[in-house]
């Protein structure tokens, strides 16, 4: 009779790993399968739909002309030397990336329950193509951005970058861990309570005023409720468009505290998503 020992074969599944475990070496297996589902997402949003890619353009456009003329205009929001529009255009720029990956990856495990529960791939390669995917979204709309940059650098206005655009990857990155860690919270969430999609539509709407997206932080130190300047100053989603806004437009604050608290906040919240969703992929397919 012979016995096998786990390391003759080539895969071994199981549901015991630890909590913390990213198998790269499996993700780098599924490279191709990744790759597929970045394609997916890429291709079957604007499938069927008039304008297609375009909606990357126009959304941040025209909310950016809204918060204009809404908090700039009537509300009399200064930003300083900076234009309003570009100033605007530059903090939606930052959320729409965290938006999309918060989104995107909160109904992973309700989403895709028929895939999964029908085929083994590593689980975590679902909301990894969602934030993978969201890149080309992101690049587009920053491209946007960088023609208005240069229109409004030409027509004589003070906008310039600064040496803090080094840290450009960085940003971006923890706008991804936050996105994926919380969106990993909430999908491990949803697959007992439904309701909780509701709840993200309306709390990400909420999250965005109080993230300093149409308004500087020294805005909101200045004209906020006492009890309120807390929940915006220590945002790590403030700080990052809060340093977005600084290395591009060269306005706002900028301290290492700052960065190393939302670098921090970032890894910890990826973390604890990452914990909860290893968890939950191991029994989801009963509640789900």
């Amino acid at each position: 009779m012979n016995i096998q020992n786990d390391n003759q074969w080539l895969y071994t599944i199981s549901s015991k790993h630890k909590l913390f475990s990213i198998n790269f070496r499996e993700i780098w297996r599924y490279r191709d399968l990744l790759v597929m589902f970045v394609k997916r997402d890429l291709v079957t949003l604007y499938k069927q739909t008039i304008l297609g890619p375009l909606w990357y353009v126009i959304q941040p456009l025209f909310t950016s002309v809204i918060f204009t003329l809404v908090f700039n205009n009537l509300g009399n929001i200064s930003t300083g030397t900076i234009p309003p529009f570009l100033f605007n255009l530059a903090g939606i720029t930052a959320w729409n990336y965290f938006k999309e990956c918060l989104t995107g990856t909160s109904n992973t495990f309700t989403k895709n329950q028929a895939i999964f529960g029908k085929v083994y791939f590593p689980r975590v390669i679902m909301p990894m193509s969602v934030t993978i995917s969201n890149l080309l979204k992101f690049s587009i709309q920053l491209f946007i951005f960088l023609g208005f940059y240069v229109y409004y650098y030409f027509a004589g206005s003070t906008v310039e970058m600064n040496l803090n655009i080094l840290l450009f990857p960085v940003y971006v990155i923890m706008m991804a861990l936050l996105g994926l860690g919380l969106g990993m919270i909430i999908s491990s969430m949803t697959t007992k309570y439904r309701d909780l999609h509701v709840l993200v539509s309306f709390g990400v709407q909420l999250l965005m005023y109080l993230s300093a997206v149409p308004y500087s932080v020294a805005e909101a130190q200045a004209k906020f409720p006492e009890f309120v300047v807390p929940f915006v100053v220590y945002s790590p989603l403030t700080q990052i468009i809060e340093g977005f806004r600084f290395m591009l437009l060269n306005t706002g604050s900028f301290s290492w505290v700052s960065f190393a608290y939302t670098l921090i906040s970032s890894v910890v919240i990826f973390l604890l998503g990452l914990v909860i969703f290893n968890k939950t992929e191991k029994k989801f397919i009963d509640t789900v």
